[in-house]
């Protein structure tokens, strides 16, 4: 398994985000006087929505990514390829998190985000053709 240590590294540094983000969006909740669960009204303006959506955001892209890599690894794909596209995922959910964090048009719905999250996902079916290409081989 030393092969994919750098892989290893970048699923790891995705779960660290999302308990971080948990923890955020929590205390956020706190501060806010909220309760937990969803944030209501559903409105990209109110940061607190954007928190909690980012949050949930990241868990839900995290498992799609981290079983991909797991299978990439356990069937012997290339480590450098499965690290690139480990750490390229990475590198999109963290510039996903800013540009939603930071409000504006960029957040909002078919812009920059998007753009982000369907570039994340062609990254997870790139790393899940990789991991069955591995498979049959």
């Amino acid at each position: 398994m030393a092969a994919y240590s750098l892989s290893i590294i970048g699923v790891l540094v995705l779960c660290l985000l999302s308990i971080v983000l948990a923890v955020y969006s929590g205390s956020s909740k706190g501060r806010a006087g909220a309760l937990s669960g969803p944030v209501l009204p559903a409105d990209d303006d109110n940061l607190l929505y954007r928190i909690d959506r980012v949050h949930m955001n990241s868990v839900e892209a995290m498992a799609p990514l981290a079983i991909a890599a797991v299978l990439a690894m356990m069937v012997g794909a290339r480590p450098s390829v499965v690290a690139a596209l480990v750490w390229i995922y990475v590198a999109i959910r963290l510039i996903h998190i800013v540009v939603y964090l930071r409000g504006g048009n960029a957040a909002k719905g078919g812009s920059v985000r998007t753009i982000l999250y369907v570039s994340g996902a062609l990254v997870n079916v790139i790393l899940i053709a990789t991991a069955a290409v591995a498979a049959i081989a």
